[in-house]
């Protein structure tokens, strides 16, 4: 099925979210940690894995008109994309996500200070094909391997518009907020 995305701007949803009589559901998709640190005052974390798994039960509890924020608007739209194959109504991805947001003038609430998954990520990926290509140089070719298994992955993710270091990133201790 393909469908049309919904997509605002970040002024525009600075505007709205201004208006007194505003009836927005603002659902952040990123994970706990990532929200903790910085978020839209009266957003809802959601986590994008919860929130496709239950997204009728997520959106029964949460009163106004839907818009998915994430970092970017990648997993917003992701989230996006469920609702429309779950056949669960209108609503909105915000473009460019929480630092669009910020740069339209948008209020923010700080927490915790950690970086974005995204961020992780490349992090990990660089570190571990430098890895690679520094084993195969001074221990044994052999490393490798682990350099062209990274690339390989990385390819899968862009193909497949998924990220399975992300997943696990999102999963460690440092992402991670206390209840």
């Amino acid at each position: 099925m393909t469908s049309t995305l919904n997509t605002m701007d970040a002024a525009a949803l600075k505007c709205l979210v201004d208006a007194p009589d505003a009836d927005l559901a603002l659902i952040d998709v990123r994970t706990a940690g990532e929200f903790e640190t910085v978020h839209i005052p009266g957003s809802y974390n959601v986590p994008l894995e919860e929130f496709t798994a239950n997204a009728a039960e997520v959106l029964a509890k949460i009163p106004g008109t839907p818009v998915l924020i994430c970092h970017s608007g990648n997993r917003a739209s992701k989230a996006q994309r469920a609702l429309n194959e779950q056949q669960l109504g209108h609503s909105t991805v915000l473009i460019g996500g929480v630092t669009a947001y910020e740069n339209a003038g948008g209020t923010m609430v700080r927490g915790v200070q950690r970086w974005a998954l995204d961020r992780q990520m490349r992090m990990t990926a660089g570190s571990l094909v430098l890895a690679g290509l520094l084993g195969a140089k001074f221990i044994s070719p052999k490393f490798a391997y682990l350099s062209a298994g990274i690339g390989g992955g990385l390819v899968f993710s862009a193909v497949r518009d998924s990220c399975p270091m992300i997943s696990a990133l999102g999963k460690m201790p440092w992402n991670k907020v206390a209840k």
